[in-house]
């Protein structure tokens, strides 16, 4: 794990909860998260061709912050789905520390039609804002252009891999059942059950019968958001499921809560948090995707 640069810790510039203006995709931090942790860490892109690229997805042109190692082609490919805040500083920084391992890895806005998650004062707000409005299908949509678009700018799409925070680790559950395109994904204290509507019509374990994709999940035993027993009830259908995802697996850290990866937040685990991203590089590199 890449250790924090003090020195060129963002925000850059002052703000506070009541003001925000958030420059660029992948740069600040959402208002519903400050102050930001001195621990947070920052990743350079030197060696690295980094920044906002455009995926058409339907009719609407979805940005996506993008790293990959400089003149370099046949990547393996990561797309990093983003947690509620969107494509914020941690995402990007999460997406040139695989660059810097040679991926080409991606992280499309999967909120840009629903508006800006970094407004919202707080995370309940953001919650009714945007994350109830955002549909599955049109997520996964914005994914398979995504992963269309890498396949066309120096990827190489027979090595792939999905790799989600929170609300991003339930997308990258319903992408793995989704596309059988992926080799590999990693759900970062992703729900597998939750409520049902218009938006969000199933849930990771109402599909386990398609998935395609052997998931890595990490979870947080203090997480009183993700019950213990969803993981059970997770596990005991995968056994029963299709054999292409039968090889996945859960790590669950006693100690940690939810969000033990983000290191901008006081949930971050520093011990758990470096635990389970040399696990998400080994399962990438067990499965192909490296």
């Amino acid at each position: 794990m890449l250790k924090p640069d003090v020195d060129s810790l963002v925000p850059h510039v002052p703000f506070n909860r009541r003001t925000f203006i958030k420059a660029a995709l992948g740069s600040g931090f959402a208002a519903a998260v400050l102050p930001v942790s001195a621990q947070t860490i920052h990743t350079d892109s030197e060696g690295l061709e980094a920044g906002e690229v455009g995926v058409r997805s339907g009719d609407t042109l979805v940005p996506a912050y993008r790293a990959q190692p400089k003149g370099k082609t046949h990547l393996p490919v990561i797309i990093v789905i983003h947690e509620a805040f969107g494509v914020h500083e941690h995402i990007a920084d999460v997406c040139r520390r695989f660059a810097k391992l040679g991926y080409l890895a991606i992280a499309p806005d999967l909120f840009v039609r629903q508006g800006d998650p970094s407004v919202y004062p707080t995370i309940q707000q953001l919650i009714a804002e945007i994350l109830e409005k955002v549909p599955d299908e049109q997520a996964l949509a914005d994914l398979d252009a995504t992963v269309a678009w890498a396949g066309e700018h120096g990827g190489d799409l027979n090595r792939l891999g999905v790799n989600g925070f929170c609300w991003g680790g339930r997308i990258a559950w319903l992408y793995a059942e989704h596309n059988p395109r992926p080799k590999a994904a990693v759900a970062w204290y992703g729900p597998v059950t939750g409520a049902k509507n218009a938006m969000t019509p199933a849930n990771p374990l109402d599909q386990v019968s398609e998935l395609h994709t052997p998931v890595l999940g990490l979870y947080g035993r203090q997480d009183q958001s993700i019950p213990q027993d969803t993981l059970e009830q997770m596990k005991q259908a995968i056994a029963q499921g299709p054999q292409a995802g039968r090889g996945s697996q859960f790590v669950v850290y006693d100690d940690a809560g939810h969000a033990f990866f983000a290191d901008y937040r006081p949930s971050y685990k520093k011990a758990d948090a470096e635990d389970g991203w040399r696990r998400a590089l080994m399962w990438f590199k067990q499965h192909g995707v490296a």
